[in-house]
């Protein structure tokens, strides 16, 4: 049974493009640019900050962060590197940085290094605006795959190039630790995604099948579906909320996730909101239906049990503690509080991404 106080705003709706075939039954949906405000050139740094995961891409984080040292070193520029230890330990490393004036701090990993490298600068409430960049050396690099960041070549020109753009985040409160070793609440600061429910069940399958590479999100979610557990929760979006049982929640601010799957065609990072896809409670064949629209190019938002908004405070919470998947990394649990900060900090992105945002607004 459903229980509202005044329930959500009405949810948004898509236009089709017409031009593209029609997939699962539907066309896909028109994406939103990732960027609505243009980017701002600066001069090339003197120097760079280096905060490295070596287990980043089967381990081969340590020889990509050498690899990229030598070559900003080679333009010039002055370089530290630091490494991480253990899980979380990027973010005492990125709190430990002496960081002048554009110095960029540059994370070689994944979307879960580069949450870690932002929130350990955050968590200091500095008034100098930072500036991060990312080094794509993960498993699925969504938000540098979002960034047309293809390569770590492509990560060292973007560096050098100076161009950086607004970045929104949101500052998640939640539990420390996922059900059954909870610990004291906790705060990150999400780039890119916060995930709860059967996609969360997916990653927790996913990271015991890394030896498959970008290959096990998607064995990961099936075997998901198929357990199909069933999960109430209520759910506030700017202070609206409704109790229910849902499938999942794909809170976004990047448009991918995972293995670069079109999680949301309607995310612009610098808008000064996030998304979130509501799957609300399905059966497993309605499940496999949403899912396949998914991956045919983000046609699951025309699904009639997806509802999509937008949002500035999200909160979610559970009779039991439930967990919270944080930009890849399955870091917590239920109750969490999401508010999101407008243009937190600064991205590092290449030439074309400004090209792109004037052609996308003209």
């Amino acid at each position: 049974m459903v229980q509202e106080d005044e329930g959500f705003a009405p949810p948004l709706n898509f236009d089709a493009d017409m031009s593209a075939r029609k997939k699962k039954g539907v066309h896909r949906p028109q994406f939103a640019p990732l960027f609505t405000h243009p980017a701002h050139q600066r001069n090339k740094p003197s120097k760079a900050h280096l905060l490295v995961n070596p287990y980043a891409g089967k381990r081969k984080g340590a020889a990509i962060g050498d690899r990229i040292k030598a070559r900003l070193e080679q333009e010039g520029v002055e370089v530290t590197l630091s490494q991480s230890a253990y899980s979380g330990h990027l973010v005492t490393l990125a709190s430990a940085l002496v960081v002048g004036e554009n110095e960029p701090i540059v994370a070689v990993g994944g979307d879960g290094t580069l949450c870690e490298v932002i929130s350990g600068r955050m968590l200091l409430n500095l008034e100098q605006r930072q500036t991060f960049a990312i080094v794509p050396a993960g498993t699925g690099n969504s938000q540098a795959n979002d960034l047309n960041l293809k390569s770590v070549d492509d990560a060292v020109e973007a560096i050098l190039g100076g161009h950086v753009q607004a970045l929104d985040l949101a500052k998640v409160e939640l539990t420390e630790g996922l059900p059954g070793n909870e610990g004291e609440r906790m705060v990150r600061f999400s780039h890119n995604l916060v995930t709860w429910g059967l996609g969360v069940d997916s990653n927790i399958q996913a990271e015991r099948m890394r030896w498959l590479g970008p290959a096990r999100y998607d064995v990961g979610i099936l075997m998901a579906i198929l357990a199909n557990r069933k999960r109430s929760a209520t759910l506030m979006i700017n202070g609206r909320s409704v109790t229910d049982a849902f499938t999942l929640f794909l809170v976004q601010n990047s448009q991918t996730g995972g293995s670069l799957l079109p999680l949301a065609p309607g995310a612009s990072v610098d808008d000064g909101e996030m998304d979130i896809g509501v799957l609300k409670r399905m059966k497993r064949s309605q499940i496999l239906k949403a899912f396949g629209m998914l991956k045919a190019e983000g046609r699951h938002v025309f699904h009639p049990k997806v509802d999509y908004h937008r949002f500035t405070s999200l909160a979610i919470t559970t009779d039991e503690p439930t967990a919270i998947n944080v930009d890849g990394e399955n870091l917590g649990s239920t109750p969490l509080v999401m508010h999101v900060l407008k243009h937190a900090v600064d991205i590092v992105v290449p030439v074309q991404n400004e090209k792109s945002e004037k052609s996308s607004s003209s």
